[in-house]
């Protein structure tokens, strides 16, 4: 055997995110870096430590302004474009069929890129949803052509996701929406899994709570003395304790930092014995994978004291997996 590069000693020393499978059959990594607030001028380094700290799967969006810097950081990397998943958002002002087409082309030319693994809607528009369903068929378009190898939604309660279903052909493969230990969203998750789309969860450790001026006097998930008595108890981080019951639950999560030791700290959270299978990607001549199946024929509300018997185990059996790493 050869010497390895340095990526590939990166990738053993810290080792890939585990792997989901999306409802069409592709793989989406488990824990990504969600660049939400990144300023351009730190994107390109934040996702260049990413994915050499073992990341493979990097969420933007057209709104965030960072684009050109995702793509810059991808290139950078040294990683080929087949084992890197971008996944970028459609922005409401550019709901409708041709507007959406004209959008995420104009994300292709951003990224530097010639397809996008996942392609959301980032918001629905309930005040007029003919064009948050325009918006969807046309992802529908580009989904069918290969351009985009999955698709689906942000922030769509269950009361949207099933009138989008009832009004299009592809099966959403992501709802990506915010989820932490202070904001389970059960019944977003339950109506996601009843139709096989997946939960993917934004502000996953709660960033939300340093963010909004409403909350500062909350305990934050990171503060919260059961998550940090497990953090400690286990020898991990309190961030690394909340990503494990993100995983050991099935769900995507996507921390966000720009800040390299929280990166390095972040990526860790994959390493252990229990939930998701951590098997390799697919990676096809063509970025087009076997279509979405088709369909055969209230707010929720944040809590200040989050954390049910059944929540609270649920922690423990997370931690409880560190011990047993593969």
């Amino acid at each position: 055997m050869g010497t390895p590069t340095t990526d590939e000693a990166r990738r053993s020393q810290h080792g890939p995110s585990p792997y989901l499978d999306l409802n069409n059959g592709v793989k989406l990594p488990a824990l990504g870096l969600g660049v939400f607030l990144s300023p351009p001028e730190q994107t390109a380094d934040a996702v260049e430590t990413a994915i050499h700290n073992g990341y493979r799967l990097i969420d933007t969006a057209a709104a965030y302004n960072n684009e050109r810097q995702v793509g810059e950081g991808i290139r950078r990397s040294g990683i080929g474009r087949a084992d890197i998943f971008v996944t970028t958002k459609l922005w409401v002002a550019d709901y409708g069929h041709d507007a959406a087409l004209r959008a995420f082309d104009a994300s292709l030319r951003r990224l530097g890129v010639d397809y996008i693994d996942l392609y959301l809607l980032h918001w629905p528009v309930p005040s007029d949803f003919d064009a948050t369903v325009a918006a969807y068929k046309a992802a529908e378009t580009l989904l069918a052509e290969g351009r985009a190898r999955a698709i689906g939604a942000c922030n769509f309660s269950p009361q949207h996701l099933e009138n989008l279903l009832r009004q299009t052909d592809v099966v959403p493969a992501v709802n990506q929406v915010e989820l932490h230990p202070y904001f389970t969203q059960r019944d977003v998750r339950d109506t996601n899994a009843r139709h096989a789309v997946l939960t993917q969860s934004w502000s996953p450790i709660g960033g939300v709570y340093d963010r909004n001026q409403q909350l500062r006097d909350v305990t934050k998930p990171l503060e919260n003395p059961v998550i940090v008595d497990l953090a400690t108890k286990h020898g991990k981080t309190a961030a690394q304790i909340i990503l494990r019951w993100h995983l050991a639950h099935g769900f995507s999560a996507i921390p966000k930092s720009v800040t390299a030791s929280r990166i390095a700290e972040t990526s860790t959270s994959s390493t252990s014995r229990s939930n998701p299978k951590r098997s390799p990607p697919s990676t096809p001549s063509t970025p087009g994978y076997a279509p979405a199946p088709t369909r055969r024929s209230s707010t929720p509300t944040r809590s200040q004291s989050p954390l049910t018997n059944e929540e609270t185990a649920s922690y423990g059996d997370a931690a409880d997996s560190e011990r047993h790493p593969e």
